[in-house]
């Protein structure tokens, strides 16, 4: 299995359909790759080899991914009889029972599930560093971050350990991982992937799951496996036209795409970002598409300033579940001072404060949908700066405040769509003088996955990216 890692999910899938390998080699070409590289990347936190092993010789489901090594994110994810920390002191040595209702569809799809991944504590930051689990490193430089939260699994999958795995995005964290590990990373649309019943109401749709990947069609075909509403769903997501696998082979036609690099502060983005989005904006004239030069038009101060008190006390009610399931409250030394201070935070909010700042998001989410009205895209940077060296955005030795700032400079532009909805795909379409990656961010109308896998697929073809390694890999 020498040419393992560079064969994307299906790819492999198809090796195993064909008889050419088995899930049992894959297994254990996955966790020689987890044994080789895990030391210098900590992308891996919990291996369950022994569960991997035993499932790649049973019968497995008859999906799109059979026999494919999967890694989960350790964050919100029940695995039966595996550890669910978060990222946390607090959490650790907490074991789930039984699957979660997104871990069940992916074992559906065939996919051998072979461990967890990093990430921050209770996924807060854009960098995957924690106290509990230690930093995650960049497979292009472990010198420098994975992204957040997650780091791991956008390693792991930039390093060729998986050519997939999972991750979840409530204000940017699967396009920032996988603009930093040069991946290609989809923020679903709202409830387009269910997590029930462990997810409940997910920040009130702000948190999707998905995964990250190498290819298009990993994530297309990973997202037609799991992309389904549930029996008597409260609010599902509006259904596709077709399979998305069909969607990357289909032309996305001649789109007129709005490009900007306007910031929240008004604060220009790294020449170096810059240069890399007029470039893709170039590429996109070149194909034919209608580029214009407009930003979103919409009040990003009082959007973000209006989720404040919704996201605090999210994040309270979401730890008094977890007291719950514990069965006592955290210790102030169990939880990273960031942590602290926003759970701190949210049990200070009132019933009328919560509701004041989601009816607040509610009604500024208009503009960032009306800016849609006479366009099919939007192109940005997902980062506003290069992807920063390890401590720079750390939680645990950077006062909070000054994290925060430092957030704010790195990742402006990913927010607006948790908040909206929309769906919003990191493609790794450029990279920096430093040989580290540079993601472009692609954003559709609500529930308009089909165009950003159709624009996709024609990028990855025009401007392909496989060809490129980071140092640790394979």
């Amino acid at each position: 299995m020498d040419e393992y890692s560079s064969f994307d999910g299906v790819g492999l899938a198809e090796l195993v359909a064909k008889g050419k390998v088995s899930p049992a080699e894959l297994t254990e070409a996955a966790i020689a790759r987890v044994e080789r590289h895990n030391p210098k990347l900590n992308a891996v936190v919990f291996k369950g080899y022994d569960d991997a092993r035993r499932d790649a010789v049973g019968k497995l489901p008859e999906g799109p991914f059979k026999g494919v090594p999967f890694l989960i994110k350790d964050l919100a994810m029940p695995v039966a009889g595996w550890p669910r920390t978060s990222g946390s002191r607090y959490t650790r040595g907490f074991v789930d029972a039984q699957d979660g209702g997104l871990t069940a569809r992916y074992r559906a799809s065939g996919a051998v599930l072979l461990g967890k991944t990093n990430t921050p504590e209770y996924g807060i930051t854009g960098t995957t560093e924690s106290r509990a689990l230690g930093p995650c490193r960049n497979p292009w430089n472990p010198a420098h971050i994975s992204g957040g939260s997650s780091g791991g699994s956008a390693s792991a999958v930039a390093a060729g350990i998986v050519p997939l795995a999972h991750a979840s995005d409530g204000l940017g964290s699967i396009r920032i991982p996988a603009a930093c590990c040069g991946l290609v990373g989809l923020k679903v649309t709202r409830d387009r992937v269910p997590n029930l019943p462990d997810g409940y109401d997910y920040a009130f749709g702000n948190v999707v799951d998905h995964v990250v990947s190498r290819t298009v069609r990993d994530s297309a075909v990973m997202l037609d496996a799991t992309g389904y509403a549930e029996p008597n769903a409260p609010y599902p997501a509006p259904p596709k036209d077709r399979p998305y696998a069909e969607e990357v082979q289909r032309s996305p036609g001649r789109l007129r795409i709005a490009v900007s690099s306007e910031t929240p502060n008004g604060r220009p983005i790294d020449p170096e970002i810059e240069a890399a989005l007029q470039r893709t904006a170039a590429l996109l004239k070149g194909l034919g598409h209608e580029v214009i030069e407009r930003g979103l038009g919409i009040d990003y101060r009082a959007l973000y300033a209006s989720r404040g008190s919704a996201s605090a006390g999210n994040f309270a009610a979401g730890m008094a579940r977890l007291a719950d399931e514990l069965g006592r409250q955290p210790e102030p030394d169990e939880l990273e001072p960031l942590t602290w201070a926003i759970l701190k935070a949210g049990q200070r909010q009132t019933g009328a404060d919560v509701m004041r700042s989601l009816q607040e998001t509610r009604m500024l989410n208009y503009q960032t949908l009306a800016a849609f009205g006479d366009i099919d895209v939007f192109l940005c940077p997902v980062m506003g700066q290069p992807v920063p060296e390890i401590g720079y955005v750390d939680p645990v030795n950077v006062e909070p405040r000054e994290i925060n700032k430092r957030q704010g400079r790195l990742y402006p532009f990913t927010p607006p769509f948790n908040f909206s909805g929309q769906p919003s795909m990191s493609l790794p379409l450029e990279v920096d003088a430093r040989g580290l990656p540079i993601g472009m961010m692609f954003t559709a109308k609500f529930a308009d996955e089909a165009t950003l896998f159709r624009l996709a697929a024609q990028l990855e073809k025009e401007a392909p990216w496989r060809g490129r390694k980071p140092q640790v890999w394979g």
